[in-house]
């Protein structure tokens, strides 16, 4: 474990910033970052603290989002810093494996909202059919709700190996350099532990859904039991108007996060730019 380092740069930060609380040190593969030597590294350690918090027990994808959405803020606010931007200059190593990490996320976060809007189509598909009782279009439209839901599993899985990369400073680099990096390094963890939470969390919301139209027969089975069971109509209505509120519940979670799927995306453009910049200047 790396000691508690003393103060070593001096941030301009104004007094509403320096005077907020101070998060306890956060634990990184095998660093301990000091986060209470200097505020603003606090401030990203609060934000950190909040993703794993959310995460470990989620809520609803929308306000994983918006936790995301935040570290990210504070991410840029200390990559603007020339202090973090020389502490990273003598870090290219760090630098480079943070850009692959802030790459995966990119494209992870690029392929969960086009899958999202997918999911929406499909639901839509799915009510029209229920109610039309269309049996061929509802198993089509059941089916392809599943392929959706295959993909962010698929998603959620890819994304964590962003938080595999090895960002760990050399043993000669100096404390402000141990800061920033560690700090750097554990924000992209979060990040992409809370983007599987997310993708996770929609999947859960589509999967509740099917097996709501799946009930315990194959779709065409139930379906036609609709009109020929000779069952009470009642309790086959009862399921076809639970499917369709789970249903509303799906497409209510899509447009509701799309908004903040764009904006996290855009942040993590942002974020590798700054990183990308960092670099370049090293390399002239």
């Amino acid at each position: 474990m790396a000691p508690s380092f003393g103060r070593t740069i001096s941030f301009p930060l104004s007094p509403a910033r320096a005077s907020r609380p101070r998060a306890a040190a956060y634990h990184v593969r095998s660093v301990s970052l000091p986060c209470n030597s200097h505020p603003l590294l606090a401030h990203l350690c609060n934000h950190i603290t909040a993703v794993r918090s959310w995460v470990a027990a989620p809520s609803s994808p929308s306000t994983g989002l918006a936790h995301l959405d935040a570290l990210h803020a504070a991410l840029a606010e200390l990559l603007l810093l020339p202090e973090a931007r020389s502490a990273l200059h003598h870090g290219s190593a760090t630098a480079t494996c943070l850009l692959d990490g802030f790459l995966l996320l990119a494209d992870a976060h690029a392929a969960f909202q086009e899958t999202v809007v997918e999911l929406r189509a499909h639901a839509s598909d799915a009510q029209a059919a229920l109610r039309r009782r269309d049996d061929a279009r509802l198993t089509s439209a059941v089916r392809s709700l599943r392929r959706a839901e295959k993909d962010l599993a698929r998603l959620a899985a890819s994304v964590l190996a962003a938080a595999k990369f090895p960002t760990m400073p050399s043993a000669s680099s100096s404390s402000a350099e141990v800061e920033v990096s560690g700090a750097l390094a554990e924000a992209v963890a979060a990040a992409t532990c809370a983007s599987a939470a997310v993708f996770s969390a929609v999947e859960a919301v589509s999967a509740v859904a099917t097996s709501a139209l799946a009930s315990k027969k194959t779709m065409t089975s139930s379906l036609m039991s609709l009109v020929k069971s000779a069952k009470p109509a009642s309790s086959n209505e009862e399921k076809e108007v639970a499917a369709l509120e789970r249903l509303d519940e799906v497409e209510a979670c899509v447009a509701e996060i799309e908004g903040a799927s764009e904006k996290v995306f855009r942040s993590i453009l942002h974020t590798r730019v700054a990183l990308l910049n960092i670099q370049t200047e090293t390399c002239c």
